[in-house]
C-alpha cells in the first residue's frame, strides 16, 4: 500500500500542482454550494450527518497518528495537537458532537484564518492520492465548511464580543505553548521559528517580532470576518 507508506518519493507534494488547484478550486465550490443552498439546508434535519462527520474527522485523525507511529515520525517535538489547525480539528468536532455557540464563536475565526492559509500554502510533503494528502485536506475543507455550515444554515453568528473571546482563548494559550516548545524543543505554532516552506510568516518580520506581528494581523484580521459574518442589525 504505497499511499500509506512512509516514502514520499512517488508522491511528492508541489504547492500549486493540479492537485493543489483542485483542493483549492473544491474550498471555493463547497463554500459557494453552503451559502446558495442554505436556505433549502436550513429545512432538514442535518443531525445524524453532523454526528458523522465529527466521527469521520475523530477517526482520519486517529488513524493519521497511527500511521506516524507505524513509519516512526511520530514525536512529542511534533505530533501533539498543539498547531491552530489542531485546535480547530477539536473545536470542530465539538462543534458538531455539542453545537455549543462558544466553540462555534472561536471556529469561525480559527478556521477561516488558520485552516484557509494552511490550505494556500501547505506544510505538506505528500501527494495524492497519498493518505497524507487525504488526511491534510479533508481536515482543514471540514474545519472552514463547519463553520461556515453553523453560520449559513444554522444561523450561529459571531459578535464583538466573540473577537474578544478569541483573543483571551489564544492569549492564555500562548504562554502554555511557548512552555511546551521548550520542554520538547518543539515549534508548535510557529512560536520558534517560521516553517521552512513559504508561508504568509514571511510578510511578517523576523522572529520574535513575526509573533507581534501575528497578534496585530489577528486583530484586524477579526474585525474583519465579524464584519462580514455578524448579523447585519448588529452595531
Amino acid at each position: 500500500m504505497e499511499w500509506f507508506s512512509g516514502s514520499s518519493q512517488n508522491y511528492t507534494f508541489v504547492m500549486f500542482s493540479v492537485s493543489h488547484f483542485i483542493m483549492i478550486a473544491l474550498l471555493f465550490i463547497g463554500s459557494l454550494f453552503l451559502f446558495l443552498l442554505k436556505e433549502r439546508l436550513k429545512c432538514k434535519d442535518w443531525r445524524r450527518i453532523e454526528i458523522g462527520v465529527a466521527l469521520s474527522l475523530l477517526i482520519i485523525e486517529v488513524v493519521y497518528h497511527l500511521w506516524m507511529i507505524k513509519i516512526g515520525i511520530w514525536h512529542i517535538s511534533h505530533a501533539l495537537p498543539l498547531e491552530l489547525c489542531s485546535i480547530s480539528l477539536i473545536l470542530a468536532i465539538l462543534l458538531l458532537w455539542t453545537r455549543k455557540v462558544f466553540i462555534y464563536e472561536l471556529l469561525l475565526f480559527t478556521a477561516l484564518l488558520g485552516a484557509s492559509q494552511a490550505i494556500f500554502t501547505p506544510l505538506l510533503h505528500f501527494d495524492f492520492p497519498h493518505f497524507r494528502f487525504v488526511h491534510f485536506f479533508y481536515t482543514h475543507l471540514m474545519m472552514i465548511w463547519v463553520a461556515l455550515y453553523f453560520t449559513w444554515v444554522k444561523g450561529y453568528r459571531p459578535t464583538i464580543w466573540s473577537v474578544l473571546k478569541l483573543l483571551i482563548f489564544l492569549n492564555i494559550l500562548l504562554p502554555i505553548i511557548m512552555a511546551i516548545n521548550k520542554l520538547v524543543t518543539g515549534n508548535y505554532m510557529f512560536l520558534n521559528h517560521k516553517p521552512k516552506t513559504g508561508s504568509l510568516l514571511d510578510f511578517l518580520g523576523p522572529y520574535p517580532i513575526y509573533i507581534f506581528s501575528m497578534e496585530g494581523l489577528l486583530i484586524v484580521l477579526s474585525l474583519v470576518i465579524w464584519i462580514i459574518f455578524r448579523k447585519k442589525n448588529q452595531v
